[in-house]
């Protein structure tokens, strides 16, 4: 008898293991399920966050995209293509993936934005294909900007988009580049003309010196003055 009390002491006590076993491996399960892979996840928009709230990254389509923030507000709503954007430790936007495709036009850009500002660095690729033949541009640009901020340069477009004049817009753009606001000092890519090459202009954003294929193929070497004329040509 003694044998079978304790048979059956030693079966109670495997049964209570096994038990607490089936338990923890249902647990187990459950909390995979919850937290673990996914075959398939559609989603319009997400946001990655820090623990406190504050907004670190967000991959959306077209529709559902940020419109950027800054100084701790989000800027108004605006047009623009999906993609993934990134927002620096003080939650202002500071660049990002972008994209978008159709009959009328293409895109595709990764930018690095100066601190309370825009692009200084650009990898892009850009196709009209209402032209004929379609124009194509790609490469990669380097900006300086001044101390001019985002926010300013959102209010100043906005105003010259409201005029809704070409030409008014082309010359809001001029006078905005001569006060320093932008300037591009280097290009390396396919320009609009069809030139393949470096493209480098001086702090003033003029053009001092490009070296390049051309759409004859023929290599080309030229030094400009300030005045954008031709100095010496090879």
């Amino acid at each position: 008898m003694e044998e079978v009390f304790r048979q059956l002491k030693i079966l109670k006590v495997y049964s209570g293991v096994l038990t607490l076993v089936v338990i923890i491996f249902i647990m187990l399960s459950l909390k995979t399920k919850t937290q673990g892979d996914f075959e398939m996840l559609n989603a319009e928009r997400i946001n990655i966050v820090q623990s406190d709230g504050k907004i670190r990254m967000v991959l959306s389509n077209k529709d559902r995209q940020h419109p950027g923030r800054m100084d701790g507000k989000d800027l108004q709503a605006r047009d623009r293509p999906a993609g993934l954007l990134f927002f620096n430790d003080e939650g202002d936007e500071c660049g990002g993936i972008g994209y978008n495709g159709s009959k009328k036009d293409a895109a595709m850009f990764f930018t690095m934005d100066q601190y309370k500002n825009d692009q200084i660095l650009m990898l892009s690729y850009d196709q009209d294909n209402t032209s004929k033949p379609n124009t194509k541009t790609y490469g990669l640009t380097l900006n300086d900007r001044d101390d001019f901020s985002f926010k300013n340069q959102i209010r100043y477009f906005d105003s010259l988009k409201k005029l809704n004049d070409t030409s008014a817009y082309a010359d809001g753009v001029r006078k905005y580049k001569s006060a320093g606001h932008l300037n591009q000092r280097m290009f390396i890519g396919k320009n609009k003309s069809g030139d393949v090459g470096l493209f480098l202009a001086d702090a003033k954003g003029k053009p001092r010196l490009k070296i390049f294929i051309n759409k004859d193929n023929q290599p080309v070497i030229q030094k400009l003055d300030e005045h954008g004329n031709i100095v010496d040509s090879k």
